[in-house]
Formats: C-alpha cells, structure tokens, sequence
C-alpha cells in the first residue's frame, strides 16, 4: 500500500532534519516505495472507470467491455472508429422518428414497441447500452436538439420516456438517460451556468428524469455538459448523489456525455462513475494520485467499478447468445416505424374538408422535399436507414399517376428558384389540390449549435403564397425538427400537416395521412407561437457570458401562454382528425390529496380514428404564483364509428401538488382544483371542480421575530391577541381601529418584537411569554393528532 499523507510528511521532516544537522539524507526518504500487489489492483479498477476507446469500455478484473452506442431514434453503431462524430454513415439500422415525432404520438404503448425494436437490432449489432432516450424539455424553439426531445411539458416526457426504457430493457440492452440535467440548448453547452430556481427545476426540468428512474431504473444516466446553478452537472454531488441516488433511489451507472469532465476526480467524488470516451491514461492517473495523497478514498473507486459490473451482468446476453450478429426482422420494423410516424403527424388545419386526398383528383405534389425527404435532424444521432420512403413515390401509389410533381425550389442552387417555382405554380393552377412540401434542412437543425430564428426557408415560403394564390385547394406539408413560423402564409392555405422528423418512413406516413388510410391523431407536444418574440425565454435564451437565466421560472410553453393570455398560433395538445368525438367527464376524490377521472369518449363520426384524452389540473387558490393549468394525465383511445368507451386516470398527489421551496418539499394546498377535459391547453370542453383536504402544517411556533401578520393570523394566539387587544382599548381606539381598515396591513410584516414596544400598543413582555407558550402548546397538540391519525 503506497504511504499515505502523513506518512509521507514524516518523511520530509526527517529529510529537513538531517540536511539541518549536516547529515546525509536517510536512504529510505530518498527512495520511492516499491509498487506492491494492491496497487496494481487500485490502477487496474481506476483503469476501468475511463473508456477503452470512443465507444467501448475497458476489460479487466472480470469485467468484460461494454459497448455503448448513440440512439436514441436508432442505433447508430461504428464499425470500427471511421466515424466518431457522426460525419459519415454507421451500420444500417431502423430510423425510428425522433423525439420530436414520438412525443407528438401521446401513445406510450406504442413508444414501448418502439424501444423494445431499437433494443432488439442493439443486441443485434453487439451494443449493451443505447444512448437514449432524450428527455430535456423543450424550452425554446430554438433548441438545436428540440428534435431529439419529446415536449415543452415534464408529464407527457416522464409518461412516454418511462415507456421508451422499459421497452428497451426488455431485450437486456440497457437504457442511458440524458442529459441529465437541464441540458436546454447547444450554444455554450460545454461551459454555460444554467441557473435556475427550485420550483422551476422540481416541476419542469428533474420531473420526467424522477418519473423515469423511479418507475424503470434505467441501466445508466448520462450527465450533461452543462453547469447547474454553478457546479458542472458531471460535477455535481447534489445531482448525482443526493437527488439521483439518495432521494429518488437510483441503483445504476453515472456515465458522462462524451467528453464532458473537466475535473475527474471531483467527477467520481459527486457520484460520476464512468468517463466517455477513453482519455488513454490521463483519467486512471488523476484517480491514483488522489487516492495517493488523500484526496479521494479508495472506497470511491471499488464502488464505481462494483456499479460497471453490475452493469456488464445486467446487460450481458443470455446463454447461447453471443450478443451480436443475429438477423433482425427489418421489414417488421419498418412497418413499426410507419405505424409510429403515421401517429405522429399532426394535422394542424382542415378548412373545407380539403383532407383527405382522393383518387379522381388531379394533385400537384410540389416541393424537392417531396422527393429528397427529411427525416432527423443532424449531430451524433443521425442515423443511416435501412430504407427510406419517397414521399412523392407513395402518393402517386395510392392516388393512381395522375399526380403531377415540380420541385419549386432548390435547396443547392437558389439561382434557379425563381424559374421552378414558375413551374410549380403553372402546375398548382390546373390542379384540383395543391400540396406543398416545405420544412428544414439537416443543417438547420442539428447537435452543436442552435437556430437563431424559428422561420421557414424564404424560397418555401415564397413558393406556398404563390401557389396559395393560384390554386383551387392548396395544403402544406412540413417537415421540420423544431418548431417552424406558420405566418404569414397560414390563413391562405386550406390544410396544413405538422409532419415533424418523421424517421425513415416518412413517405409512407405522410401519404397515408393525406389520403386518410391513417386518421391523423398526433397532438402538438410544443407549442407554436405567432412570433419568437412571443415566447417565455426569448428575452433570456441562450443567455450571455456563459450564464443563462430562466428567468421565466415555471412557466415555461403553454404554462406561460395561458398564464398571461398571449395568443399563439396553435397551443400544446392541439390536433385534428378526420372524425368527431365526445367526451363526457367524472371526477371523483379519492384521498386527501388525489382524485380519480372518468372520461367517456364516442367516436360520432363515419370513420374510425384515435383520440387523445387530456386532462389538466387548475388550482382556485394557491399560494404561490402557479400556471393556470398543468397537464395531469392523458390517455390515447382508438374507436370505431359509433363506438365508446371510457378510460380512467388517477389523479395522484403530484398532479395538484407544488415545490414549497422554503421547505424543501412537494406541497398540495387545501382547497379546490378544477380538473378539466381539455382538446387543448386552450381548449377546455368540461370541468369538475374538487375540494382536496390538501397539507396543512402545524401551527407556527412564534418568536418575538415572527411577523405581526404571523402572529394575528395563528390560528389559536390570533385570536387570543385580538381579544385582549380589544379589551383593553378605549371606544375612540375602537372607532379609529374599525374605521381604519388599513392599519393591521400597515404594520403586518413588522416583527412583534417591535410592534409591541410601539406607543399605544406596549404590549407586556410577560403576556407576550404567554402567547408563545401557547402556540408551543399549539404545535405539540396537532403532532399528537397526526401521529394518532397514522
């Protein structure tokens, strides 16, 4: 065992000693200890805690390498290290939709499939973790990676990412969590200080990464680049070890974001387990030279390696399965992927019951993205398809070949923009339906950076006014990863379709949405406003000097539109669909603190389609400052015409409750609750309102600094206040004080201490001695009646 720090400074008083008395320096001190067998075994476990290479993990001590891959729409897997950053194409495999598409579904079921089918070709191809999902929230819509993340609101992520891993884990490929935490934004993402307030990261940005952890224990969690309210999150010890570990009971392995410790040591210190990528040595001999010197306890790193061992037992193949190499159904999950894209489109406009499309119609198909789809955005989760679905191609398949095409504008040569989009207009004026293709690039949407405006391409944008002009009915199909303008072209267009990152069959969902072989049931997961100025960080994002504030606090998307009554263009949860239904709504209270909904819903329409079922909570009163309403559960029914069902939610503490932050808790307040049907956050079809017992704290105990408000508004001392107050006063102090309403208000946030001794009041010392017993008595009664009452 290498001499520990004191040992070492004995060694050196000794050496000063000798050079003192003109002595030779003992020979002991000048030597360095020889290594021994335990610290080989110290080197070979902090070896283990850094990668081998870009995606793998050391072997050593029994440990056999992992292998961790990029998702979380696919598996993105290298062969060999050609491609680290994502810059040229890995192994083929199902490009799933990203976030953004599989958010919009509201189906969790469906979202499990998905993971169990990205878990299935990750054993596949000899990966043990995936690295997803993806689950910060969308805070602005210029987020370069909103398309890699599921919604503005911490519910619908928690609900669908919970889902996402228990699907992925079924195959014994582990899940790993990111960013973890409050990773909002590419701009500075290495280095910017996100600070934000308890409420705001207790209610938006840590609840979907609690409800995953508690309810699926993901095999990993990944740590962000970012700080948080000044320490680095792959830094942070109260992320890592006390929230993550201690208050919601993680059991796994803290993995960082490729490349994302600055100090390794302080990393291991907070509860980060395993570095990515491999750092060769440098990482293995930080760890050694603190556990040397006293730094870091060895205890540290035998219980980093104990979790990487028990991830690498967790995620190993069942016997007589290698793990790799094994054929995967690709067709099957082709048909997955357009079953999940097809439930993603969102189909935003209808007027005049444009949609859907039939054959007989002369259809102009106009817009090169209606051959050259996109499909995902760009950065480290791209993924190389194993197929790709032309748009224009499955059209013309379930329409007949009377559908002419024109590309109207060219994403590589603006000059000719001009001449083609003559051409699509010419095409668009003899048509019976016009449908343009128009949304983002790859490069407008990616890992690295973020947008800098929320507008379409101006050659598209040019291209649906001319043919809105021109055209007989005229729809617009997007495609786009983020949140795009509908202004100013949206009130000239008949329909539009939200169609997002669809994935790689993007042109078979998005031909069977327009020709309703698919009734479009995708709700919007983010809102889309009329203007970036109109949204809640537009004045703080991405922040300035390495610092952003959320300055917005809770109310972020809908929560601050409906709030301060801003209108958008189209609010969380909108959705259209080629039928009609109804819904009728219970509600009854079931506990102090939870309720239970009954929702009915008939399909009233001729054709059969999906609803989403949405149900938000409204505090009457509250005390602190909260949005007006707040998702509290949703559920997805498909029906038939003519048919019903009814679904039921509960309603739990969480969905009524608030982080009190002076006490550093979830609080739900006595009183009513309207709990609301919503077609929307805007749109509320039925309410019930509900009174919830709620929490209800002990009396204060006072104290001669506790307010004069505090102490008439103690609900025994109060009134006893008042009382001898009152009697003792004169019939013009009675006059004044009855007539002066105001006087309490003046002096309520004064201390008693000090009010007492103010002349006129001087109330005695020993009568106040009195009162704070009693509110001691106070306090004690009401502990005996709830430890009677549990």
């Amino acid at each position: 065992m290498l001499p520990g720090p004191d040992a070492v400074l004995a060694d050196l008083e000794r050496g000063f000693a000798a050079v003192s008395a003109g002595e030779p320096i003992p020979a002991d001190v000048l030597s360095s200890p020889e290594p021994t067998a335990d610290d080989d075994t110290l080197a070979r476990e902090a070896a283990l805690l850094t990668g081998r290479d870009f995606w793998s993990t050391r072997e050593g001590d029994g440990i056999r390498s992992l292998v961790l891959v990029d998702g979380p729409h696919g598996v993105r897997r290298q062969a060999g290290t050609a491609d680290n950053l994502g810059f040229n194409q890995s192994i083929p495999s199902t490009c799933f939709p990203p976030g953004v598409g599989l958010g919009s579904t509201w189906n969790p079921a469906l979202v499990r499939e998905v993971g169990a089918a990205l878990g299935r070709e990750a054993r596949a191809l000899g990966v043990d973790v995936l690295l997803g999902p993806a689950i910060n929230i969308k805070r602005s819509p210029l987020g370069g990676r909103t398309f890699e993340y599921l919604s503005e609101d911490p519910r619908l992520t928690g609900a669908l990412a919970t889902e996402y891993v228990h699907g992925l884990q079924s195959t014994g490929v582990g899940a790993s969590l990111k960013h973890f935490a409050v990773n909002n934004q590419e701009t500075d993402r290495m280095r910017v200080d996100a600070q934000v307030d308890d409420r705001a990261l207790r209610e938006i940005y840590l609840p979907a990464f609690e409800q995953v952890v508690t309810e699926a224990q993901p095999a990993t969690v990944m740590s962000a680049y970012n700080a948080i309210n000044g320490a680095f999150a792959s830094e942070n010890e109260w992320l890592l070890t006390e929230l993550l570990r201690d208050e919601w009971g993680f059991e796994g392995l803290v993995v960082s974001d490729w490349g994302a410790i600055k100090d390794r040591v302080q990393a291991l210190k907070a509860g980060l387990d395993l570095e990515m990528p491999g750092t060769g040595d440098e990482g293995t001999e930080a760890i050694l030279a603190a556990v040397r010197d006293g730094r870091l306890d060895r205890s540290v790193v035998e219980r980093s390696v104990a979790r990487l061992a028990r991830l690498a037992e967790r995620t190993a193949a069942a016997a007589g399965d290698d793990g790799g190499g094994r054929a995967i159904d690709a067709d099957a999950h082709h048909d997955l992927a357009r079953r999940a894209a097809g439930e993603a489109v969102v189909l935003l406009r209808n007027e005049n019951a444009t949609l859907p499309l039939r054959r007989g119609q002369h259809v102009a198909v106009l817009g090169q993205l209606a051959v050259e789809p996109q499909f995902q955005g760009g950065g480290s989760s791209h993924v190389n398809p194993t197929r790709l679905d032309i748009p224009l191609e499955e059209l013309r398949e379930r329409l007949g070949h009377d559908v002419v095409f024109a590309a109207g504008y060219d994403r590589k040569n603006a000059e000719a923009d001009e001449r083609l989009r003559g051409e699509a207009v010419e095409a668009a004026r003899n048509a019976d339906v016009a449908v343009v293709f128009a949304g983002l690039y790859e490069e407008d949407q990616s890992e690295g950076f973020d947008r800098t405006h929320i507008d379409l391409p101006e050659s598209h944008v040019h291209l649906i006014t001319a043919v809105a002009a021109v055209a007989a009915r005229t729809v617009v199909v997007l495609s786009n990863g983020g949140v795009v303008s509908l202004e100013p072209w949206h009130d000239s267009v008949d329909a539009i379709v939200e169609g997002w990152a669809l994935g790689q069959a993007v042109g078979s969902a998005l031909a069977s949405v327009l020709t309703g072989e698919i009734n479009p049931s995708g709700r919007l997961a983010e809102t889309i406003p009329l203007r970036l100025a109109d949204t809640p960080s537009y004045l703080s994002f991405p922040g300035e000097n390495e610092v952003v504030r959320y300055s917005e606090g809770v109310f972020v998307g809908y929560r601050y539109y409906t709030a301060v009554g801003r209108e958008v263009r189209y609010l969380f949860g909108h959705g259209l669909s080629y039928t009609t239904f109804t819904s009728g709504l219970e509600v009854e209270v079931t506990g102090a603190d939870s309720a239970v909904a009954r929702v009915t819903v008939t399909n009233t329409g001729p054709v059969a389609g999906a609803h989403v079922v949405q149900l938000y909570a409204a505090p009457t009163h509250t005390p602190v400052r909260r949005p007006v309403r707040e998702l509290a559960g949703f559920a997805k029914v498909s029906l038939e015409p003519g048919a019903s069902t009814t679904v039921e939610l509960p309603l739990g503490r969480r969905a009524f409750a608030f982080w009190d932050t002076p006490n550093s808790r979830w609080w739900v307040a006595p009183g009513g609750y309207a709990v609301q049907l919503g077609a929307s956050a805007a749109d509320i079809v039925a309410e019930r309102t509900i009174e919830l017992d709620g929490d209800v704290d002990a009396p204060q105990v006072l104290s001669l600094e506790s307010t004069v408000g505090d102490w008439f508004g103690h609900p025994v001392v109060g009134p006893a206040l008042m009382q001898a107050m009152m009697a003792g006063a004169s019939a013009e102090q009675l006059a004044a004080a009855e007539s002066n309403g105001n006087m309490l208000r003046m002096v309520e946030s004064m201390p008693m201490g000090q009010f007492a001794r103010f002349p006129g009041v001087e109330i005695p010392d020993e009568a106040l001695d009195q009162l704070i017993a009693l509110s001691t008595d106070a306090d004690a009664a009401h502990a005996d009646l709830a430890g009677a009452q549990q």
